[in-house]
């Protein structure tokens, strides 16, 4: 039998180091997303959002919440005070609304379809910050249409 060979990507090396570094950063965006809706969503729930609760909610260490929340605070989407917690800027509290949208909006497509709620709910969480504006519209007319 012969023995078939994958070519080697050509890709130069500045391309690729581009394509990686973006992914790196729709990551960091996703992982600020996820705060900031947890952040509001605490706040809704609680009257504010304490490190310890935010880093239980995201199954972190506390170092890792309050590190993520000095970036959030650095794009300036959120404030903290000592010993009152953290809350959103106006901008948080706009991307918060924003990213919880375009959530309800992966979920109901995707129960549409035909996915069990408890699974869409948590296949929403990785699709929902990698879909477009244009997409989201389509998911939506697609939605109205069904009835």
């Amino acid at each position: 039998m012969k023995e078939t060979t994958v070519p080697q990507d050509q890709t130069p090396p500045e391309e690729m180091a581009d394509r990686f570094a973006r992914a790196r950063e729709v990551q960091a965006k996703a992982l600020s997303e996820d705060y900031v809706e947890l952040i509001g969503d605490l706040i809704a729930e609680m009257g504010e959002a304490r490190v310890a609760d935010i880093a239980a909610r995201m199954g972190v260490a506390q170092p890792t919440a309050t590190k993520a929340i000095s970036r959030l605070k650095r794009e300036g989407l959120a404030t903290a005070r000592p010993y009152r917690g953290v809350f959103l800027t106006d901008e948080g509290a706009a991307l918060a609304d924003r990213v919880r949208a375009r959530h309800r909006m992966v979920v109901a497509l995707l129960v549409a379809v035909g996915v069990p709620q408890e699974v869409a709910e948590l296949d929403a969480e990785g699709i929902e910050h990698h879909v477009s504006e244009d997409t989201l519209r389509a998911f939506e007319a697609f939605l109205t249409a069904r009835g």
